[in-house]
């Protein structure tokens, strides 16, 4: 056996010990490369990451590199769980811990605050995250003619406001929006820039949209993570009792699915369009674009108990005239609606999401927003 055999099937071995199963960095399963210098297994898309930072990470493939003795031993005596426990001994409960099913600038300034920054090593570090205010300038998407501007946000904890500005200097803000009613989302593609950022928010109960990117990473994300502190601040003040882990599932979150879909009118005589739907927790919205501030329409998806189904089909006499045909109907207390998918995987996964949903036990708040959102349609 030659000595690079011995050292793959030893790398092998060593992948079997706990923690080295998935991605140090992402939790990807089965990772199949290695940092000689930082002890970690990780995943392709992570060790690229890794290669930006040759000062403080070298990575070799597990299969197809030669390693030498003592880098083999280096990484058995080192390995995920024990690095973990070094790089993130001391991660704020609102910072966002990036996975493989995220974008890679968020991954990427994940990788770099860990090893190349530091950031996480030790408990008390002053974080910039956590100075309670952010004043800068974001290019951001207009509303009509879809072009990026540069406009100045200002973050304020103590106010509990993110406001924008038209111009550096102007004295009154375009908008001042209320940071507990905020979700911020990483959408590169939906945007068209690997830095997009969609913030939503709710005014007088109804959502709306803008879209903002960075040209450096790391500013966006120092945003985005702000922006998490804020609110979590702002929420152990509106909830003295309830510890941080229960408070946040309550910040910024990923959509839980978003695609395009056809609908019907309220009488289902109408002709099915084509509109881009956002599942975010129990609000169904629906654009006519992708990029809209605003929607066309809500649905909200109460408890499976009060009255709402999710299924796939259409009623039987459902004049369907639309491209697509893999419908799914939705029954609430007040209305039906209906919708076709282009195809049946897509059908399938939407209802899934729907009756996980539906299936889910409501909280206080959700049965206010239910409530609220009766009295509005």
């Amino acid at each position: 056996m030659s000595a690079n055999e011995r050292a793959t099937r030893a790398l092998r071995e060593i992948l079997q010990n706990a923690g080295n199963e998935t991605c140090a960095d992402c939790g990807a399963p089965d990772p199949d490369w290695g940092s000689c210098t930082l002890g970690v297994f990780v995943c392709l898309a992570c060790s690229g990451i890794h290669r930006n930072i040759p000062d403080t990470s070298k990575v070799k493939s597990l299969s197809l590199s030669h390693w030498e003795d003592h880098e083999v031993q280096f990484m058995a005596d080192h390995g995920n769980e024990l690095m973990k426990s070094k790089y993130e001994a001391a991660i704020p409960f609102y910072y966002y811990k990036p996975t493989h099913k995220d974008c890679q600038t968020l991954r990427e300034q994940w990788i770099r605050a860990k090893y190349e920054r530091k950031e996480f090593c030790e408990p008390g570090n002053h974080l910039l995250y956590e100075e309670g205010m952010r004043d800068g300038m974001l290019m951001k998407r207009g509303r009509d003619n879809g072009q990026f501007f540069s406009r100045r946000f200002v973050l304020s904890e103590r106010e509990g406001t993110l406001k924008y500005f038209t111009k550096y200097d102007a004295k009154e803000p375009k908008a001042v929006i209320k940071v507990d009613t905020i979700n911020a989302t990483f959408q590169p593609e939906k945007i068209g820039n690997p830095n997009g950022l969609q913030i939503t928010y709710l005014k007088d109960y109804s959502t709306r949209n803008f879209f903002v990117y960075h040209d450096n990473g790391k500013e966006i994300v120092d945003w985005f993570n702000t922006i998490r502190a804020v609110q979590l601040h702002y929420l152990m003040v509106a909830f003295p009792g309830a510890t941080d882990a229960e408070l946040v599932h309550k910040l910024t979150r990923n959509f839980l699915k978003e695609g395009f879909m056809e609908k019907t009118g309220p009488r289902h005589t109408e002709g099915f369009k084509k509109r881009w739907f956002t599942l975010d927790q129990r609000r169904l919205m629906y654009f006519k674009d992708p990029l809209d501030a605003f929607a066309k329409g809500e649905v909200f998806l109460g408890n499976k108990d009060h009255g709402y189904s999710a299924s796939p089909g259409l009623p039987a006499g459902t004049h369907c005239n639309g491209a697509w045909q893999h419908g799914v109907t939705i029954e609430t207390p007040d209305r039906g609606f209906l919708f076709t998918c282009e195809s049946e995987s897509d059908q399938q996964e939407w209802l899934k999401h729907f009756n996980d949903v539906m299936n889910a036990v409501m909280s206080p708040q959700e049965y206010t927003m239910e409530a609220l959102f009766k009295h509005r349609h």
